[in-house]
């Protein structure tokens, strides 16, 4: 695996400009609602419709004190028909439940003296009205005194008894200054029940399945407080997937969102995502003893449009978490089941390991800190550690010995514990004493979920002149350029160190790699230098060399080609298939591959790595 770091390029936010006026009225007056309360009137909140587009519309909320004492925070509810929805929004942050809408102030705009007015607006889809408008919990055309403070969120819930169909879950008591009225209890989102005390038993669950619960409270006048952190639950039971269910897992690499421009909604809209059961997201970076961000930009600040979001709503501009993150999480809301850990290393940034590997604890404390940063806890399941390679050479030498990795990985359990995935891509090296036996791969292996055994990159251009040969043979050949080069070496090998085989993934290239100056078809010929490729010399995309350069012939279980003065070698949905079944007759956990983008748009790889493991 390597990294590329992408070019510098230009952050910027944007907001919808209103194109039309309209006449500001109290809500009340639009659409009926309950009329004035008794008391005096101290808050209000008019709803204008700034533009309409026919599918879609500018709204504008404004808060107004019509008081005679300071409103420090404020909250809106409404409700929309079904088939109107709110895509983006600004100066509020605003969540839905179904129908039911919130907007809540920012930091810096909750505080309202007498008089004093606060506008948000939002795009929102359809063509529905607002009903049941609510301020602070009182009537949007004046309601009780504001300067009420919402709950505090209640504490994450924790869950117990967990069967095929249901689970219990409790949680630590929000507070308020008023007191707290009850509780809404949110499964993937949705609110599913509203209790009065801290516990809950949802029943009528699916076995074997996925479910993510949050709690949020509301005080005696019906505000509602923020939502509790979230709590991953898996029903017993069920076939797929389980424990000792088939991995199919592939990488996402944070750069594919610039020249590539691959991003999360692609899983989706090649039908990858309904194949699959973990995403390592590549890659986080090692510096100074600490796992640090990889791009920022990409990960976390980078806005979508309605268009390239997986649920077809854009990101706020202000929102708390944008880029492929947030993207990630509503992936998996959409497909519960899967998994997504954030990897760490590769070959770019694997220098950083000898120094982080000195005090496995600190550095085990800072990863868990970051992946399980509040902002984006929910979208990981755990931790990939990439380090190509402990006590050997990769694109920089290690020569710390071979106890760290075990030490590493025995730090990272420790840290993570067992509610999250543990897992590291290794070395494929099969040769007598070669970088799968100067490491304590086996120590290490009783601490992890799982192996990602990088099975490809065995040959290549950066031998120029060849010979030419598959850079992912599943099994040797005569005329092989190194003997343990293949993917069968290395499986064996690792077995012989008592790692079973369900504790390893066998490894898929979604690419070739490709000479140049070639005139013989059968591998071993000489070579001039590295193919032209898309991105890279001497490598190209699958989807790419399906069309130009197609497959002449097959050896050890992989695929080349010839073409012109061209050799490649990669992997086609029949190799693949191959493979697979190599993967089952080992006893093998699965397979993965890197990676998402090499990949046609509808998926031929990633569907023939997921039919072959059926």
């Amino acid at each position: 695996m390597s990294t590329h770091i992408p070019p510098l390029r230009q952050k910027f936010s944007s907001r919808a400009v209103a194109g039309l006026t309209a006449l500001l009225l109290p809500l009340a007056a639009m659409v009926g609602l309950a009329s004035p309360a008794e008391a005096a009137t101290s808050a209000t909140a008019t709803y204008t419709k700034v533009s309409d587009w026919g599918t879609g519309f500018e709204g504008k909320w404004t808060v107004r004190n019509t008081g005679t004492t300071t409103v420090s925070s404020w909250t809106v509810e409404w409700d929309y028909p079904t088939g109107t929805s709110v895509t983006s929004a600004w100066d509020a942050d605003v969540t839905g439940s179904g129908n039911h809408w919130t907007g809540k102030n920012k930091s810096w705009n909750g505080s309202l003296a007498p008089g004093a007015s606060i506008s948000f607006g939002f795009n929102g889809a359809g063509t529905g009205s607002p009903s049941g408008c609510k301020i602070n919990g009182a009537s949007c055309d004046g309601g009780t005194v504001p300067g009420d403070n919402p709950p505090s969120a209640p504490g994450t819930p924790t869950a117990s008894n967990i069967t095929n169909t249901a689970v219990t879950l409790s949680w630590a008591a929000a507070t308020d200054d008023k007191g707290v009225k009850n509780y809404d209890v949110l499964r993937n989102g949705a609110k599913v029940a509203t209790v009065t005390g801290t516990t809950y038993t949802s029943t009528g669950l699916t076995a074997g399945t996925d479910y993510s619960y949050t709690v949020q409270a509301r005080d005696t006048t019906d505000q509602m407080g923020p939502v509790s952190g979230a709590r991953a639950v898996r029903t017993t039971g069920g076939t797929n997937p389980d424990p000792g269910a088939k991995v199919k897992l592939g990488y996402f690499t944070e750069w594919g969102v610039y020249g590539r421009n691959y991003h999360v909604k692609n899983l989706v809209t090649s039908g990858t995502a309904a194949k699959i059961t973990h995403i390592n997201f590549a890659f986080g970076n090692v510096q100074n003893g600490k796992c640090t961000v990889g791009d920022p930009f990409a990960d976390y600040e980078r806005s979508y449009t309605a268009a390239e979001s997986v649920d077809g709503v854009a990101d706020a501009w202000d929102a708390p978490l944008r880029g492929s993150f947030n993207q990630l999480r509503k992936l998996k809301k959409q497909y519960p089941n899967i998994k997504v850990l954030w990897s760490f290393g590769g070959w770019t940034w694997s220098g950083g390991f000898p120094q982080a590997a000195q005090n496995p604890a600190a550095f085990a404390q800072s990863c868990y800190d970051l992946v399980e940063d509040p902002r984006w806890a929910d979208v990981f399941d755990g931790i990939d550690l990439d380090w190509e390679y402990p006590n050997s050479c990769g694109l920089t030498c290690d020569t710390s010995g071979p106890a760290p990795l075990k030490n590493m990985m025995q730090a990272m359990r420790a840290k993570f514990g067992t509610s999250n995935l543990v897992t590291a891509a290794i070395t494929a090296d099969g040769s007598s004493g070669g970088k799968l036996d100067v490491a304590d791969y086996a120590g290490a292996a009783q601490y992890l979920d799982f192996y990602n055994v990088m099975t490809y990159d065995y040959f290549g251009a950066f031998d120029a002149d060849g010979p030419t040969a598959p850079h992912s043979p599943l099994t040797s050949y005569t005329g092989i350029p190194a003997a343990g080069f293949n993917s069968d070496a290395a499986i064996q090998k690792l077995k012989s160190k008592g790692i079973p085989g369900s504790k390893l993934n066998l490894g898929i290239g979604f690419y070739g790699r490709g000479w140049t100056g070639v005139t013989q078809s059968a591998p071993g010929g000489a070579a001039t230098g590295p193919a032209p490729g898309k991105y890279e010399q001497g490598i190209d995309d699958y989807k790419e060399l399906k069309a130009k350069c197609p497959a002449t012939g097959t050896i050890a279980g992989t695929a080349y080609a010839h073409c012109g003065n061209q050799w490649w070698s990669y992997d086609t949905p029949a190799t693949i298939a191959g493979k697979m079944t190599y993967v089952k007759n080992q006893g093998l956990r699965g397979a993965f591959y890197w990676e998402f983008s090499g990949d046609t748009t509808s998926g031929e790889l990633a569907t023939a790595v997921s039919n072959g493991l059926k």
